[in-house]
């Protein structure tokens, strides 16, 4: 069973590289969990890298900056994007024979790409909640590749770490996301609630800030109006 994103401490708090690694990897489960695209796993030991590199048979990689940052790069061989479009695109109501079978269509990437930027944008919530920061992103692209390309962040990292983690999918098969950034430590000066934003209260929320401008809009025609007939003595 996978853990939480962060690891509770007794008195002081302090959340590392490793912490912020396993809440991307929160979000990877997660998301493809509620998409009904794959009840996903992953390995409870993360393996050290030097470098991060795009590997067959389809991939994508993304730059994030802000509170911190670093590049996550997500491989899939061509039966996993496969099992995880299909699982998809069927839970959605879309027959398999209707379905492409092979990776290097543009439809297995348009899905793929979707479901990773859904991945980020959790990803992106989970830090805002718990790391109390934001973070930006790049648009990912799904691009099939036939041979190892190496990755590295156009900045200069003082203190650069690069973590590969092992995912497993309901069929067996696996993919490996890639995680590099400069090593950093949050250290919690004092207790805090996450806050947890609905995305239908935002909604009724701007609703009814619009509503009550066009109220105030209209009220001073009548409050003039109301004016005018006591100066009358009306």
């Amino acid at each position: 069973m996978n853990k939480p994103a962060v690891k509770s401490a007794n008195k002081t708090t302090v959340i590392t590289t490793d912490d912020i690694l396993v809440m991307l990897c929160k979000s990877v489960t997660d998301v493809l969990a509620n998409a009904n695209a794959n009840m996903v796993t992953y390995s409870a030991l993360v393996q050290k890298i030097t470098k991060t590199s795009l590997k067959p048979d389809i991939g994508s990689f993304v730059l994030f900056d802000g509170g911190f940052s670093g590049l996550v790069v997500i491989n899939f061989s061509a039966a996993t994007a496969i099992e995880i479009y299909q699982k998809y695109m069927t839970n959605m109501g879309i027959p398999l024979s209707e379905l492409s079978t092979q990776h290097t269509s543009d439809d297995v990437g348009n899905v793929m790409g979707e479901l990773l930027n859904q991945i980020l944008g959790d990803f992106t919530g989970l830090v805002g909640k718990e790391l109390q920061t934001s973070i930006t992103q790049s648009q990912p692209k799904m691009l099939t590749v036939n041979k190892q390309l190496m990755i590295s962040i156009d900045t200069n990292l003082d203190r650069p770490q690069a973590r590969r983690v092992t995912f497993t999918t309901e069929k067996g098969n696996i993919f490996y996301l890639e995680l590099a950034m400069d090593r950093t430590e949050f250290i919690k000066l004092h207790d805090f609630v996450p806050e947890e934003f609905d995305p239908d209260d935002i909604i009724r929320g701007a609703h009814m800030d619009k509503q009550n401008k066009e109220k105030k809009a209209d009220k001073p025609d009548d409050d003039a109006g109301q004016d005018l007939l006591d100066e009358l003595g009306i």
